[in-house]
């Protein structure tokens, strides 16, 4: 294993790059990382849509992240990748469709993360902002999102852990990430199929575990600063 290791390492790492599309382990990052990064927006919009008083605002939205909720994102990948250029003439390379992908369910599931946050938080937090002259849009910038936030951290961490995993469904049309490269250097080595993919398990296992564990250190510590505060 570690002569495999010492051999396909950087292959596994970049891919191709810089003799070609970048790849690998750190397309992955990269990818779930931009996920999460332009989903925050999206989401969090969405999430202050679906706790609004406005039915007009809390019904579409309750209804879009339903729908989403309920379709795979395999399913999803699918449309964009192969039904859309059909229908709009424009077709997206392997990166930026698995982009898409990932924002658009992210910025559902952040939705869900935030819109719990705000319900979680004592209703006198708005009603205090409020009665000190802030207006429903501001006191929401100003005193709920940024507790919300804060108190959602480890739910977001959580969720990259889910976005990284996913990455691995841009197999299905040939996206050069880790899961990707790593049947790409098995079919180079046949014989060592076993070593090859218990590689890119454990290289899966330390990323999302430690994240895990970050997210889990990240709720501790939340909940034991009441405590000190008191």
């Amino acid at each position: 294993m570690l002569e495999l290791i010492d051999t396909y390492w950087l292959y596994f790492l970049v891919g191709q790059y810089p003799d070609g599309p970048l790849g690998g382990l750190v397309l992955t990052i990269l990818l779930s990382g931009a996920a999460l990064v332009l989903a925050m927006p999206l989401g969090l919009l969405l999430g202050v849509a679906r706790v609004s008083p406005y039915r007009a605002l809390r019904w579409p939205t309750s209804v879009l992240v339903q729908l989403v909720r309920a379709v795979p994102l395999l399913l999803v990948l699918f449309w964009v990748y192969f039904f859309l250029p059909a229908v709009t003439g424009v077709k997206t390379g392997q990166a930026s469709t698995m982009l898409i992908v990932l924002v658009l369910f992210d910025s559902v599931y952040l939705a869900e993360i935030l819109a719990a946050g705000i319900r979680a938080l004592p209703k006198g937090q708005l009603e205090s902002a409020r009665s000190l002259g802030l207006g429903y849009g501001a006191a929401l910038r100003l005193v709920v999102l940024p507790q919300t936030l804060k108190n959602g951290l480890p739910s977001i961490v959580s969720q990259l852990v889910s976005t990284i995993k996913a990455t691995s469904l841009g197999y299905i049309i040939g996206l050069s990430e880790v899961s990707f490269i790593a049947t790409q250097i098995n079919t180079l080595v046949f014989t060592q199929a076993v070593q090859v993919y218990l590689i890119l398990a454990l290289t899966y296992f330390i990323l999302c575990f430690g994240l895990s564990r970050l997210a889990f250190l990240l709720e501790r510590r939340l909940q034991r600063r009441p405590a000190q505060v008191s």
